[in-house]
């Protein structure tokens, strides 16, 4: 029975997914490998999605335990388990690819010198409201809130007032450009003085609706869409000013939508961030989703041509797994690619805007 958001699915074989028999089918059986055995432990999620199906229940519960080792028998497996359906768009035309990565910034403990830019921890009167269950007469699109004295909701602050307050420091940076995308991101690694690092963990945000201020520099002409980059906007923005009333900072502020995070001490850097789905990340095999409409720990197949190794667009074709989400991330043919952690990967992941063909792989007795 269609859910609701639905999206429009057309039925097709395994033979018509350009480059399929060619993929590395063992890495991205690893990648759905940590859903899997998320999802038969019940581990929470970070960020509610779609409820999983009994299909892809049993699917997860096959893969604890298996015997998988090769890219030929990963392939059985979702072969075995998935049907593909080709996902188009509404309107028609392609679907839209975009991509993100974990910032690695300097940051100092206590407010210092240049250090002087907070990262907040999240406010005990931070309400989130899951997709579908706002309060009567909340304003759609909104999914946080303050509890009222009489038990009612109002939507929290927005970006400017909670900067202003500056409450619930945890670390601060010397750059309220890299605290911008570190919000945008929805993670970071931060190196303290002496060499020692933290990971910066999501954990919620203001739930005001998010503003890209790249297509804004974009649609004022200010940068040209074939210029813009992670670089790119970088500098637009610092060139602007980043003090108390100038455009620089005004700019982020038109972003309403306001990140929380935990610092995490001790963590594995050879593993990616943990993201919505409450596993951690896998670089370029590991995508964001729209949560309304999808469940984490599908696979999506995806075709596009993207500058994702080097600044040359090349074939991407490749079997992705949904684990995380993004408040830009809406629509059934909409994908953002991690592509890991530091300046390189922030590099390739602010190059990519790109269309894409999307097909999804529906556990077997889930046909729409």
């Amino acid at each position: 029975m269609p859910w609701p958001g639905a999206p429009r699915l057309e039925p097709i074989d395994f033979d018509d997914l350009e480059g399929f028999g060619a993929d590395d089918h063992l890495t991205a059986f690893r990648c759905f490998e940590r859903s899997a055995r998320a999802l038969v432990e019940r581990r929470p999620d970070a960020r509610t999605a779609r409820p999983r199906s009994d299909g892809l229940l049993a699917a997860a519960r096959s893969v604890v335990g298996s015997s998988v080792t090769d890219r030929a028998g990963a392939r059985r497996f979702f072969e075995t388990w998935f049907s593909p359906y080709r996902i188009v768009p509404e309107p028609p035309g392609a679907g839209f690819l975009t991509g993100y990565y974990e910032p690695c910034v300097q940051g100092a403990r206590e407010e210092a010198g240049d250090f002087c830019w907070p990262i907040l921890a999240r406010p005990d009167d931070l309400v989130s409201i899951a997709p579908g269950e706002a309060p009567a007469g909340f304003p759609e699109g909104v999914s946080g809130a303050r509890r009222l004295p009489d038990g009612s909701f109002a939507p929290y602050d927005d970006r400017r007032a909670i900067e202003r307050q500056r409450r619930n420091a945890i670390v601060w940076l010397n750059d309220p450009v890299e605290a911008f995308l570190i919000h945008v991101q929805g993670s970071a690694q931060v190196e303290f003085a002496g060499g020692r690092r933290a990971r910066l963990a999501y954990d919620g945000r203001n739930g005001l609706p998010y503003t890209s201020i790249g297509r804004i520099l974009i649609e004022t002409g200010e940068i040209a869409e074939s210029a813009m980059s992670l670089e790119s906007l970088k500098a637009g923005l610092r060139a602007a000013g980043l003090s108390e009333g100038e455009r620089g900072l005004e700019l982020m502020r038109r972003n309403r939508s306001f990140v929380f995070f935990r610092l995490v001490e001790d963590f594995d850097p050879l593993l990616g961030p943990v993201a919505g789905a409450g596993v951690a990340l896998t670089p370029l095999r590991s995508i964001a989703v729209d949560r309304v409409v999808w469940s984490y720990g599908l696979p999506f197949w995806i075709e596009a041509d993207l500058p994702w190794a080097d600044e040359s667009a090349r074939p991407f074709r490749r079997l992705m797994i949904a684990q995380d989400t993004g408040s830009a991330i809406v629509g059934p043919a909409r994908a953002d690619i991690f592509f890991g952690s530091g300046g390189a990967a922030g590099a390739r992941a602010g190059a990519i805007r790109h269309p894409g063909a999307f097909a999804v792989f529906l556990p077997v007795g889930d046909e729409p």
